[in-house]
């Protein structure tokens, strides 16, 4: 199956791996879901939809995007920002696993519900042991640490459900990791506007899911 995937995703494919929400009614009801249709006489202004992965990848949008905003602008002692930003991500985390709930009868999704909350919990004790333990090495590679862990996130995601885009994200992830170097002392927003870009970019653009999708019709209220 992985095999087939990536002859898939880099040559037999030719498939859009993402494009805009057409409607908010061109999916069926969902336990959470949120339809936006904004409509002027005949004129739509904006109709678009919203399920509840498409809600935690937004909430994840913006956390992350404040936490490395913040540490590129603001002198916050480091300290205090590790327990600010480890409650803040454990707040995102149990968030995410709780509006995620219903999608784990989906046997991937569970699976990648399940990576990305280890994968936090993995990024979150690793940020901290370095900030309080002072361990140097690891605190100046923190930015190449949070992209790793997104692009690990997005490549397991985009195998396990089939889907290029999550694919495609996850490498755009590891290219960011390799530019670092070349950013001079913006390696923190820059961090911030790829892992939280990519996220809104998920949740906003409707992206494939190979078979997934299919199985959305069995989940109940």
């Amino acid at each position: 199956m992985t095999w087939n995937f990536l002859l898939e995703l880099f040559w037999f494919d030719r498939s859009v791996p993402l494009r805009r929400k057409r409607s908010a009614f061109e999916i069926e009801d969902l336990p959470g879901l949120w339809r936006i249709h904004w409509q002027l006489g005949k004129t739509i202004i904006l109709s678009t939809f919203y399920t509840r992965i498409d809600q935690a990848c937004i909430l994840w949008g913006v956390i992350s995007t404040l936490i490395f905003a913040t540490a590129q602008f603001l002198a916050i002692d480091w300290q205090i920002q590790a327990f600010l930003w480890s409650g803040l991500s454990l707040v995102g985390t149990l968030s995410m696993a709780k509006l995620s709930q219903c999608w784990r009868t989906i046997k991937p999704l569970k699976d990648v519900i399940d990576a990305w909350v280890i994968l936090m919990l993995v990024g979150i004790t690793l940020t901290d042991l370095s900030i309080f333990l002072s361990w140097g090495e690891l605190m100046a590679r923190l930015c190449p640490l949070w992209l790793g862990i997104n692009a690990i996130g997005y490549l397991f995601t985009g195998i396990r459900i089939r889907s290029r885009a999550f694919a495609w994200i996850g490498g755009l992830s590891f290219l960011a990791i390799a530019l670092l170097p070349y950013v001079g002392g913006w390696e923190f927003l820059t961090t911030g506007l790829v892992t939280g870009v990519s996220a809104l970019l998920i949740a906003e653009l409707q992206w494939d899911s190979g078979d997934v999708c299919a199985h959305l019709k069995r989940l109940e209220r």
